[in-house]
């Protein structure tokens, strides 16, 4: 059993309670001495012991139909304590045993850790590439959108520049969670001008955005007929684009 150790003093007329950390590995149970006391980040400090390679910013619990809420802030916290002690109250009643509260972790990126096996230092260094935030930015037009995700035109407020960002769910194929993966790793180590320049890639809730330079000059496919001299350069840019993945031991396999 995990101890949760509060950093302040409990209150002697404070019952203890038991919290049951569900993960994809099994459920570890928590022992509050005083949950007056507790805070979001007690808490959120006790999951990220039991899920160490996981990015952990929130977690939800069940209110009595089954619904997934939401708690990330102490105020949250406190109305989560407060529906589980009313819960206890009307088991006890109908003469039941208490029932340990039960969390789940905002998982985000665990999945990709268990599948793919990498390491929390290597997906948090690619993710603090840049320093861009969801606040920071304006999206202006949807550009494409696929199984994958959805690409938007936007503007970087304090990089005061155009972007492509793609916004992909969290909830999809394994595959397409590989698919990703591999796309970060790529786009992180790429630094050439004819690959399209990383710069960074950010959660929210359960979704990742990839910012990424935005190609003003859109799809070929627009274009009813490209100049021969054109098409030259194009080819040499491809090409050139090629090679250099090449260097890195990177094989791009055209669809």
């Amino acid at each position: 059993m995990l101890l949760l150790v509060l950093n302040n003093l409990c209150a002697m007329d404070t019952e203890a309670i038991v919290i049951r950390i569900k993960t994809p590995v099994g459920d570890m149970d928590s022992s509050v001495d005083c949950p007056s006391l507790l805070s979001f980040n007690d808490l959120l400090v006790a999951i990220r012991d039991v899920m160490p390679e996981a990015t952990i910013t929130a977690f939800e619990y069940e209110d009595e139909v089954g619904d997934r809420i939401t708690v990330r802030s102490d105020e949250e916290l406190k109305a989560m304590l407060s529906y589980y002690c009313n819960t206890v109250t009307e088991q006890r009643m109908n003469g039941l045993l208490p029932e340990p509260l039960q969390i789940f972790p905002r998982e985000r990126f665990f999945f990709l850790f268990n599948s793919l096996k990498k390491s929390s230092a290597e997906l948090k260094k690619i993710l603090t590439n840049g320093q861009i935030n969801e606040q920071d930015i304006q999206y202006q037009e949807q550009l494409g959108h696929g199984n994958g995700g959805t690409v938007y035109k936007a503007y970087h407020l304090l990089g005061k520049r155009v972007l492509a960002v793609k916004v992909i769910p969290l909830d999809i194929t394994v595959e397409l969670q590989k698919q990703i993966m591999s796309e970060l790793e790529i786009l992180y180590k790429c630094d050439s001008p004819y690959i399209i320049t990383f710069y960074s890639a950010f959660f929210v809730e359960n979704r990742i955005s990839i910012c990424t330079e935005f190609m003003d000059g859109g799809s070929l496919d627009v274009y009813r007929r490209i100049p021969e001299h054109v098409l030259g350069r194009i080819a040499v840019a491809v090409v050139k684009g090629l090679t250099y993945l090449w260097s890195l031991k990177i094989l791009h396999r055209g669809e």
